[in-house]
């Protein structure tokens, strides 16, 4: 049986990661209380049950409650129950942004500041997002893309299948994206932007791949970039770790980062991991 406890920060789509993961063949139940963790575990695990796929979300909800919830997490590994742990998180200006929109009030603000409602759950779910399996920032996430993120840990495949990898082409003058977990800077390279017939192109265009990769820093770069991502992430996977984010940045966002963020995603296609390339500035 596969046991998933959803947790996470009030407002991050806890609720919409049920309902993806019920539609993915989980049988869901929603702030279930703390204390009823292991019995729910113990039931959904008899074989009389007939439930071979389980999420029980799990959140701030449960008030005092949720100090508990390690002892009942060890009672379950007692009673031979593997789970796993998916946190839902968002930024804090997202998280009081969404609450704004549904005119809703924080469950933790009492005098109807969000922004201190959300610090404190922040304070008070630390400890179950340190002990997660998977988190999620969906600040950024449409509906969709949360349900391709669910569906790519949960669905899919074997471990390595259901790694994945964005790279992402950006330009340092409008800021590093706020998620990547490596940065690395192509500036270095020769500048197509300064022949003005090649200016108005981008990366994705055949002239400027040909002329940022017909210099040899470039081969040289790029060759070094696919070595180290093949050490760093089946190590990354053997820790835990179930997903990669790279940038790749240069001055606007539009050559050289792009050509070298296409030709590492195509490298690192032939690899078992899911990859998908963004470029975030192309048309700026």
């Amino acid at each position: 049986m596969r046991f998933v406890i959803v947790s996470g920060m009030s407002g991050a789509g806890k609720s919409t990661a049920l309902k993806v993961l019920e539609d993915f063949g989980f049988f869901c139940v929603d702030n279930l209380p703390v204390a009823l963790l292991p019995n729910f575990g113990e039931i959904a695990s008899d074989r009389q049950t007939e439930v071979d796929k389980v999420a029980v979300g799990v959140d701030i909800r449960n008030g005092e409650q949720l100090t508990r919830l390690n002892s009942q997490l060890e009672v379950l590994c007692e009673l031979g129950i593997e789970y796993e742990i998916l946190f839902l998180d968002a930024e804090d200006e997202t998280l009081v942004k969404r609450y704004k929109e549904t005119r809703r009030n924080h469950p933790l603000s009492r005098d109807g500041r969000v922004e201190d409602g959300i610090a404190k759950e922040r304070e008070i779910m630390k400890f179950l997002q340190e002990k997660a399996d998977y988190v999620i920032d969906t600040s950024q996430l449409l509906t969709k893309e949360l349900k391709e993120e669910i569906n790519h840990i949960f669905v899919e495949g074997e471990e390595g299948e259901r790694f994945q990898i964005a790279v992402v082409s950006f330009g340092f003058k409008y800021g590093i994206p706020a998620d990547v977990d490596l940065v690395f800077d192509v500036r270095f390279l020769p500048n197509p932007y300064y022949d003005l017939e090649l200016r108005p192109l981008t990366g994705n265009d055949k002239a400027i791949q040909d002329f940022v990769m017909e210099h040899q820093e470039s081969v040289e770069f790029l060759e070094k970039l696919d070595d180290m991502m093949e050490f760093l992430i089946p190590n990354y996977i053997k820790e835990g770790k179930y997903n990669l984010v790279i940038g790749i940045g240069c001055t606007g966002g539009k050559h050289r980062s792009v050509t070298i963020t296409n030709k590492l995603a195509e490298k690192l296609k032939r690899l078992p991991y899911s990859v998908k390339v963004e470029h975030r500035d192309i048309m700026r």
